[in-house]
């Protein structure tokens, strides 16, 4: 009996492995939207709020569908949601490169694309966290660090193909590596087997609801959600307006990646012994110091820094996130609950880019974006205090 339990367990790291994979596939199509922001400008003569638009739908549609993704997770298992998620994005992606205009964008990689990560996200970080309890955060940190790892290798590859196929091409790239490396990890992925306290323990969706616990961290990730991808799309442009090359605005978001790792890794490790709910209040304080940063700076170095270290904060909070969930509502419906509250971020997410492209094209400046998101993450700060632990 001893030996089945221990084999269970090293079964964890697989699924560690193939959520990194699900979310270095989905995530690095995402994030590599910003080496594509000025081609589709050139090429439907788009607005900066209207470009925005695309990745803001479909992140709002990923952050949306976490809820019933992880519910159906709960109930038919992450393998089968995983799969329907890696086709919904390979089909996007593909449907993408026959785009013909903004709109049709829309339709093929906003919603195919938000779709997928809706239905990879949530469920794979959700079947993470009952396989481990005191290397959960590492866990956690190890998996989730798939964003971070998208986040850095493929705005540069994509530019890559971008330069080398045209922006098209570059978008079947992405469908192909999507449905091989994306299929074989959903195929893998696997819950926890349900003979465990851990596996059944804490609240249901409905009860977890009811609590203050619930509203606090929904709040809190609605505040810091309006910037937390407004660098993501709009750093580039910032560095090239400040006069930098394209090739050192896409290093940007590349940098945003390596910090992201970082602070995954990092924030992931100590976390445990730090105290998760501490060290979430830590990383909404990093991520507003950073806005700070980037309103107050054009230069390379100043620049180069806040991308790593907004990264950092961003990538140690993505990391801590899904374990105080756990803390604070247990097993019973982790992925269910991660989904409902990742609905805020979605909110955030659909309002803060466009609205700062939106501001830019009115005024000319990001200053009040900028300095606005930072205000947010800040009161996000506080709000977490007021957090209670399980009892």
């Amino acid at each position: 009996m001893r030996s089945v339990e221990l084999k269970q367990d090293s079964y964890g790291w697989v699924v560690v492995l193939c959520a990194f994979t699900l979310m270095f596939v989905g995530f690095g199509a995402a994030y590599s939207f910003a080496a594509f922001f000025r081609a589709f400008q050139a090429e439907f003569g788009a607005s900066r709020a209207h470009v925005s638009l695309v990745f803001s739908l479909c992140a709002f549609l990923y952050f949306l569908l976490g809820a019933p993704g992880g519910m159906l997770a709960d109930r038919y298992g992450t393998r089968n949601v995983a799969l329907a998620g890696v086709a919904f994005m390979a089909a996007g992606l593909a449907a993408a490169s026959a785009a013909h205009s903004i709109e049709v964008l829309y339709a093929t990689y906003s919603i195919g694309l938000g779709v997928g990560i809706g239905l990879t996200y949530v469920p794979s970080v959700g079947a993470v966290q009952p396989w481990f309890d005191k290397r959960r955060v590492l866990a956690s940190g190890i998996a989730v660090s798939g964003i971070g790892a998208g986040n850095l290798f493929a705005p540069p590859l994509t530019a890559w193909w971008i330069e080398a196929f045209g922006w098209r091409g570059a978008y079947l790239a992405l469908a192909a590596c999507a449905l091989v490396l994306g299929g074989a990890a959903a195929a893998a992925i696997r819950n926890r087997p349900a003979g465990g306290a851990r596996a059944t323990d804490g609240l249901s969706l409905r009860e977890a609801a009811r609590t203050r616990n619930f509203w606090v961290l929904y709040v809190t990730l609605l505040l810091a959600g309006f910037g937390c991808f407004v660098p993501l799309v709009h750093l580039g442009p910032y560095a090239v307006d400040a006069g930098h090359p394209e090739s050192f605005a896409v290093l940007l978001v590349s940098l945003i990646g390596l910090g992201s790792l970082v602070g995954r890794f990092a924030i992931g490790s100590i976390a445990d012994f730090f105290g998760r709910m501490r060290s979430l209040a830590l990383m909404y304080l990093g991520m507003a110091l950073m806005l700070l940063l980037w309103w107050a700076s054009t230069g390379t170095l100043a620049l180069s820094i806040m991308a790593v270290g907004f990264g950092i904060c961003y990538g140690g909070f993505v990391a801590t996130f899904p374990s105080v969930v756990m803390d604070l509502f247990g097993a019973r419906s982790v992925s269910g609950i991660i989904g409902c509250i990742y609905t805020a971020a979605g909110i955030g997410t659909l309002i803060g880019p466009p609205l700062a492209g939106a501001v830019f094209d009115a005024t000319g400046s990001y200053s009040a974006p900028i300095l606005g998101a930072a205000v947010l993450a800040l009161i996000a700060t506080a709000g977490v205090r007021l957090l209670r632990e399980r009892s």
